[in-house]
């Protein structure tokens, strides 16, 4: 578990179902960090994981001890303020999944506790550490239209929470990240479906820097899809998060030139001429997107670096209070509509 000269990062995970049981696993695996415990009130699930990676299990995150460096919070959406606060005002700091919290009031709580004991506090927005939402950062893109899918099959998780707060707020996420500017206006619209909260939502979405985004969200798909596509002065890039492929468009050296002249040939002549056209009028880039570290995977990374180095935190508290906010918003919208 712990590796090197370096102190090992103590670390626990409140809360053990599915997703939690990954943050377990890769934390085990991380060769600079130490799992000393799970936390489930299912002693048995508890019990079960601590057995076979050798830590210790616990039934309430007050057990935990207080030379943690840090919480992975992973129990239900609804539960998040009840663990995160007492371990943030022991001065633990935590990485609480997505969403931050149940409803603002229970966010501001969260907040307020990492302030009044000193701790840091990340949110799991896990798709920050796409391979793609960081080229695109790195390229310095500034968007003026996002266009959305976030599609898939109905899991039977996460049913207390409708799918805005469950699927969409990744994306609600990412483009408050990519665009740097507040919502001023939006159109939502989205019903039941399977459950007895929303299960289909779709937006559109007005920046106060004039930039657009048309965000939607299912959880009764048939087939899986999480797709972006992002359009600039710059060029045009597409994500295929699920593919870990993508692909950026942008003006090439032959552009004026060549814009000119492609208004003279016919259909037939510019058959003939698609690698020009690819490689000089436009460049057609594939971006690489490889590498062995999984998105969550570097999402926990950081955490370590962010606590132990001081590195800054990619996905702060604030930025957890705006996603969730921005989906409240749009859940009311929705809710306010006759479906």
């Amino acid at each position: 578990m712990g590796g090197g000269s370096a102190r090992a990062f103590r670390v626990a995970v409140a809360g053990v179902g599915h997703l939690g049981r990954i943050h377990a696993r890769i934390w085990n695996e991380h060769p600079e960090a130490e799992l000393v415990a799970v936390v489930d009130s299912d002693a048995s699930r508890a019990g079960a994981l601590a057995e076979e990676l050798g830590c210790r299990a616990c039934a309430d995150a007050s057990e935990l001890p207080d030379d943690l460096d840090g919480v992975s919070v992973v129990v239900s959406t609804a539960a998040h303020a009840d663990v995160a606060v007492g371990l943030l005002e022991r001065g633990i700091a935590c990485l609480v999944e997505k969403p931050l919290a149940s409803d603002l009031e229970q966010a501001d709580r969260i907040l307020a506790a990492a302030e009044a004991g000193g701790a840091l506090l990340a949110v799991g927005h896990v798709e920050r550490f796409q391979p793609g939402v960081r080229a695109v950062r790195e390229m310095a893109i500034a968007p003026r239209f996002i266009e959305s899918h976030r599609l898939a099959p109905f899991s039977f998780r996460s049913l207390d929470v409708g799918v805005v707060h469950d699927l969409m707020i990744h994306d609600l996420d990412l483009v408050l990240y990519l665009c740097g500017s507040e919502v001023v206006s939006m159109d939502a619209a989205g019903g039941a479906i399977l459950t007895e909260r929303e299960d289909l939502a779709s937006v559109r979405l007005v920046f106060e820097n004039g930039a657009r985004a048309s965000v939607t969200a299912s959880r009764a798909s048939l087939t899986p899809m999480r797709r972006m596509r992002m359009f600039s002065s710059e060029g045009y890039v597409s994500l295929d998060f699920q593919e870990n492929y993508g692909l950026m468009v942008a003006k090439g050296p032959e552009f004026d030139r060549g814009r000119e002249a492609l208004r003279e040939l016919d259909p037939a002549s510019l058959a003939q001429q698609t690698d020009w056209i690819t490689d000089e009028v436009l460049r057609v880039t594939e971006l690489e997107l490889g590498g062995e570290q999984r998105p969550l995977q570097a999402e926990l990374d950081s955490f370590l670096r962010s606590v132990r180095d001081g590195a800054e935190v990619e996905v702060t508290g604030a930025d957890g209070r705006r996603a969730l906010e921005l989906a409240d918003r749009i859940v009311a919208d929705i809710g306010a509509q006759t479906w």
